[in-house]
């Protein structure tokens, strides 16, 4: 794929989200933390705002921006909602993946519709993550078709954005025939693809995440991304991290806010500590986004996995920097009430977010690749 010129990182406070966009995510943050009611409407207004479309060049739909302004429009809207930023995530992950095969037709044929936000897209690619840390197997097989093509047979436990009625999903699949295992985009209506009902998730309810089986699902060459996935992978996993670490971003940066504007009589004592985390937060937002324009995490993966784990570390001391500020008060339901802003009053809360953002920082750590695998590659390579 080829690199569009880096551009400057874009500011926290540019106007990606428009005051529409902030309120509209934030009506629904709580929905989507705890139902899925609110689901099937995330991606077609994050499409509708124009949001899917930052960091793609314009021959192929986009703005012509470099992709460190998808991984700020994902961290702008994760700092409202880490549900609508992971769906958002899944979304644009698949549509950097048709950016970057070298299957035009597939392209042409799926991205309008995912850019209109009309078809969903999906990336069940924590497995190859997994398999190509040593850690399983492959849990989808090809045996090859007696007309051509293949057929598929095994399952993906966990898969986000699956929005019905149509998504688009990429998995890996190893062969039987022994060559190296392929990347596939499968739609949601090819005979034999079975879609669980939605995963009951902490945090995450409103992200149609879903378990896909496969029974005899046949495909051709049309529904490759990448025959060779191991010279695929490497081309796409910076922005498919990078874009991932928007989550880490955004969630940290909105607990930060929340502490700063928290702090009461006595806060000053914490007042250091939290400029010292947005410092260390910003400084790795700005080498993630500046690495992955100018292309240097192609060849040094390991340096991107580090700057995940620092941002990792920044979610965590965000978000006890804003317990601490809050207080007792993190501990009350959101509740709405009509509290006067800055009044203490009995048996009034109003919704401050802690409790969905402290429940949203426990999947940080376990987002493939989880802080687990990351420290192990690490290590493997003197990390």
């Amino acid at each position: 794929m080829t690199l569009l010129k880096p551009a400057s990182r874009v500011p926290e406070d540019s106007t990606l989200l428009t005051e529409a966009d902030r309120q509209w995510l934030d009506e629904r943050a709580g929905s989507l933390d705890a139902d899925a009611s609110q689901a099937a409407s995330v991606v077609p207004y994050l499409a509708r705002a124009g949001l899917l479309t930052h960091g793609l060049p314009q021959a192929m739909g986009g703005r012509g921006t470099p992709v460190s302004h998808a991984i700020e429009a994902i961290a702008q809207v994760a700092s409202h909602s880490v549900a609508a930023a992971f769906a958002f995530w899944g979304q644009r992950v698949l549509i950097q993946m048709l950016a970057a095969t070298g299957n035009t037709g597939l392209r042409e044929r799926w991205l309008p519709a995912l850019l209109r936000g009309e078809t969903a897209g999906a990336s069940g690619l924590s497995n190859i993550m997994k398999f190509l840390s040593g850690i399983e197997a492959l849990s989808i097989r090809a045996m090859p078709a007696p007309g051509g093509g293949w057929l598929l047979d095994g399952g993906v436990p966990w898969c986000t954005n699956l929005r019905e009625p149509q998504f688009l999903a990429a998995v890996a699949v190893a062969r039987d025939d022994g060559a190296p295992p392929m990347i596939v985009a499968l739609p949601s209506d090819r005979p034999g693809l079975q879609r669980s009902p939605d995963l009951e998730l902490m945090a995450l309810r409103g992200t149609n995440t879903a378990a896909l089986r496969l029974a005899g699902v046949a495909i051709t060459a049309d529904d490759l991304l990448a025959e060779k996935a191991g010279g695929f992978l490497p081309q796409v996993r910076p922005a498919f991290l990078g874009m991932q670490c928007g989550l880490s971003i955004g969630l940290a940066r909105a607990a930060c806010a929340a502490a700063a504007r928290r702090m009461g009589e006595g806060g000053h004592v914490l007042r250091e500590a939290l400029t010292e985390t947005r410092e260390r937060l910003e400084d790795a937002a700005m080498a993630i986004q500046k690495g992955v324009d100018g292309g240097e995490f192609a060849e040094a993966p390991q340096r991107l996995f580090a700057l995940r784990l620092a941002l990792h570390d920044s979610v965590q001391q965000a978000l006890q920097l804003e317990l601490q500020a809050t207080g007792g008060r993190a501990y009350h339901l959101d509740v709405p009430g009509v509290a006067t802003p800055g009044v203490a009053t009995p048996g009034v809360t109003t919704p401050g977010g802690f409790a969905r953002r402290w429940r949203e920082s426990a999947f940080i750590p376990i987002v493939t690749p989880s802080v687990t695998q990351l420290l192990g590659e690490l290590k493997k390579h003197g990390g």
